[in-house]
């Protein structure tokens, strides 16, 4: 029997990603140079290490979080990887473009590269919205689109409602949450009763997502702090996010096995609520003066969490029609939300403090800049999906979903799939 993979992937892929490759390498041969400035070593060391830990969290911790599905395991951690390299080429040209005042060559350094690893991160998260429904050509299409919005997102936001680069990279989460979402709303099909069998969990690659869990977790704190200057602040950032962290891991496994009418532990929920907390801290966790507010968050980012497994799968298959593969509206959007809402309330609190008499503006700009990433991320996501559904990509067929044979060669089987 012949082969029947798709023939986007056989033809288009290699062929369309060669030449943005090339495309790349020529844009930095002639647009692109180091810093050649010196830094104390101090410095770049810790610079370095930051660096390293982001990059753990998004191919490790982000391939492997989103493995769980039992036939799509090698196509969640490898095209996780392509979508990283690809992005991250992307986003450092893009990031340089914008950020510099004059037309020149874009300075490239170790802080322009992390900043450029955490903004493709953005696609990371979409990326589990639509997981197992697209190939990886429509992949690279949403990997350009989604890493452009995000880095205009930031370029607003910083221009226009005065956000630093920690404020605007912490709105990753709802903006990532949401542009997946937009985009799985329009790719949804009606699932086949064979396919929805594919898209359960079973044990062994459930162990495999609890592993990028654990990455994700213990590697938060580098990340809510990667941007933050000021060692006092980077230190209580790492603090809160750390509490916070504890206290969703604990609310997650306490109310899973609550819920359950056997009291059994649910292993979606642990991927997933015991993350939320490090969402939710994010934007304020250089603010939080005591600890108990920090695990006052990650509680509630717990229970949200674990709220939103439990009720809003039935609620957006059956009524909006949105599928999400991976839980990223629960996981990354509502913890988002919440934080958005306890960064607003602490910018209250310390301009009460000292007695702001713009109190009021302050408070209008905070809220457009928490609205701003959902409607970027709706908007965008919403033209990256209809992109997306155009025949010309040749999508997998909706009885192929979630499946590796689709695009892997397994050479113990004897017939193409």
């Amino acid at each position: 029997m012949g082969s029947k993979y798709p023939r986007s992937v056989r033809g288009c892929l290699p062929l369309w990603t060669l030449m943005l490759e090339v495309v790349f390498i020529l844009i930095f041969f002639f647009f692109t140079k180091y810093d050649s400035s010196s830094q104390n070593q101090k410095i770049m060391g810790t610079r370095q290490a930051v660096f390293q830990d982001v990059t753990i969290m998004a191919a490790l911790g982000l391939g492997f979080l989103n493995s769980s599905l039992w036939r799509y395991g090698w196509s969640s951690v490898a095209f996780n990887l392509f979508m990283l390299a690809l992005g991250v080429q992307w986003a450092v040209l893009l990031d340089g473009w914008l950020n510099q005042l004059s037309f020149g060559k874009v300075v490239i350094g170790l802080s322009s590269i992390q900043q450029a690893t955490m903004s493709a991160m953005s696609v990371l998260i979409s990326a589990g919205a639509i997981l197992g429904k697209t190939n990886l050509v429509q992949m690279v299409l949403m990997v350009l689109i989604e890493v452009t919005a995000f880095g205009a997102m930031k370029m607003v936001s910083k221009q226009y409602l005065n956000k630093n680069d920690h404020g605007n990279m912490m709105q990753i989460h709802v903006f990532a949450a949401y542009f997946g979402l937009a985009a799985s709303w329009c790719l949804s099909r009606p699932l086949p009763k064979g396919v929805e069998e594919k898209e359960k969990r079973t044990t062994s690659p459930s162990l495999f997502a609890m592993l990028g869990t654990l990455f994700l977790w213990i590697f938060w704190p580098s990340f809510n702090s990667a941007l933050l200057d000021i060692p006092f602040e980077k230190k209580t950032a790492v603090f809160n996010t750390y509490y916070a962290l504890a206290a969703s891991a604990v609310t997650a496994i306490s109310v899973s096995a609550l819920t359950h009418p056997q009291g059994k532990i649910n292993m979606t929920h642990i991927h997933n609520a015991v993350l939320a907390g490090g969402v939710a801290v994010g934007a304020s966790c250089h603010l939080i003066f005591s600890p108990w507010f920090a695990m006052v968050l990650g509680l509630v980012a717990g229970l949200i969490s674990i709220g939103g497994a439990k009720c809003l799968p039935v609620c957006f298959n059956r009524v909006l029609g949105i599928h999400d593969t991976c839980g990223v509206h629960y996981t990354f959007g509502l913890p988002g939300l919440l934080g958005g809402i306890a960064y607003i309330a602490m910018m209250v609190f310390w301009a009460s403090q000292s007695k702001n008499t713009i109190l009021g503006y302050l408070v209008l700009i905070e809220t457009g800049a928490s609205t701003l990433p959902m409607a970027m991320g709706l908007a965008s996501g919403l033209l990256t999906g209809f992109l997306l559904n155009l025949k010309i990509w040749r999508a997998p067929h909706v009885a192929k979903y979630f499946d590796d044979q689709a695009f892997w060669e397994f050479p113990h089987l004897a017939v193409g799939f």
